[in-house]
């Protein structure tokens, strides 16, 4: 078992040092995984031509059970509805986890009450706990001194920023009830104001950008 985690862990390294893009969970349960088209597109553009970051302008797909997860340090989780995880798919996101990755999970409405057991399959030890306004998450290159920004009203709840912690390493951030990605996504989906969509845009940037450089 630790030879096998030591071989996941350089191979994942490896692709650290050269990889340049992210991808999208696919899971199973039924639920729109695929939600927000547009949106990781237009983050990888914003990311390039503001960060000054070099990430492939395509995102791939990649299942949450497959071994090429390890090919990405960033993936991306969203969607409305039922999410679920087998064990191997549990076990295959908790070593992607361990090893160095970074899971992103956005809320789109709806997904809480499913994402939540998902992710407790995956760290049954752990609990979500959510960040403080201080963290770095917040205070990359754009400053958010109140956390996650507001970018579509649902229950008229405020957004929280959840983290999954792995030896004090931030492994999983879940944005709630901010639904970033939507304010990812081209104008004419949403039709967000500039202002809405600029927040969303460097809130996702800033997330990135934590990611590349921790």
């Amino acid at each position: 078992m630790k030879r096998t985690f030591l071989l996941l862990s350089i191979l994942l390294f490896t692709h650290l040092l050269n990889a340049q893009q992210i991808a999208l969970i696919q899971y199973r349960g039924g639920g729109d995984w695929y939600a927000n088209p547009t949106s990781l597109k237009n983050l990888i553009a914003f990311c390039n031509q503001n960060l000054e970051m070099t990430l492939h302008p395509k995102y791939e797909v990649v299942e949450v059970g497959s071994p090429d997860l390890y090919r990405y340090p960033f993936v991306h989780l969203t969607g409305h509805g039922n999410v679920v995880f087998n064990d191997a798919e549990a076990q295959n996101l908790r070593n992607y986890l361990i090893a160095g990755g970074f899971l992103h999970i956005d809320d789109n409405y709806g997904l809480d009450k499913f994402i939540r057991p998902a992710m407790k399959r995956v760290f049954p030890e752990f609990e979500f706990v959510e960040l403080p306004y201080n963290h770095p998450v917040f205070h990359q290159k754009y400053s958010f001194p109140n956390g996650l920004p507001k970018i579509h009203e649902h229950d008229n709840k405020p957004p929280q920023a959840f983290g999954l912690f792995w030896d004090g390493r931030l492994v999983c951030l879940y944005s709630y009830e901010a639904d970033l990605g939507d304010g990812w996504e081209d104008y004419m989906v949403h039709k967000d104001s500039e202002a809405t969509r600029t927040k969303a845009l460097q809130m996702g940037a800033n997330i990135l950008m934590y990611v590349f450089t921790q």
